[in-house]
């Protein structure tokens, strides 16, 4: 995702209110992320409301997920895992850190936002790579090459 998609996605206040900084639990985290991601379809121009508007499939097209966790997730049966979140934040323009507290998986003492804020720079210089995350976690040098391996299936390609 380009620094422009997501600086559109952070300045857009649907998603920038308190309700981002909390912890969902059980169904009513459900309800709130459920309702959040409908907001964020409607705004970005999928027909989810109406029977054969085809937004649902679209979306799942779109994401390469399973049209059923699309229609799990806007029924409130059931939270998509992480790939699924990963895919939707992408189409959505929408950081995968804020797709993931909003959803209640984290919080963001968990995901910590570092750099951000100091001065203009590129979005490579901000990126750790998956040995640097593990240092930083204290991955035990024995499952690196695991935890490495793992990490690198989710960055874009080429990197």
């Amino acid at each position: 995702m380009g620094t422009s998609s997501w600086a559109n996605a952070h300045n857009d206040q649907s998603y920038r209110d308190e309700g981002a900084r909390s912890r969902p639990k059980g169904a009513d985290g459900l309800e709130e992320f459920a309702s959040w991601i409908e907001g964020l379809l409607r705004r970005r121009g999928y027909d989810i409301d109406s029977p054969r508007g085809g937004g649902k499939s679209k979306l799942a097209d779109d994401a390469g997920v399973h049209r059923a966790a699309v229609s799990r997730l806007l029924q409130r049966q059931s939270m998509p895992d992480l790939e699924t979140m990963r895919r939707l934040a992408g189409v959505l323009d929408v950081p995968l850190r804020d797709m993931l507290i909003r959803s209640g998986r984290v919080s963001e003492d968990d995901l910590p936002v570092t750099g951000a804020h100091e001065g203009k720079r590129g979005a490579e210089d901000q990126r750790l790579s998956p040995e640097e995350a593990a240092r930083r976690m204290g991955v035990p040098p024995e499952l690196l090459e695991t935890f490495v391996k793992v990490a690198k299936q989710f960055l874009p390609d080429g990197d």
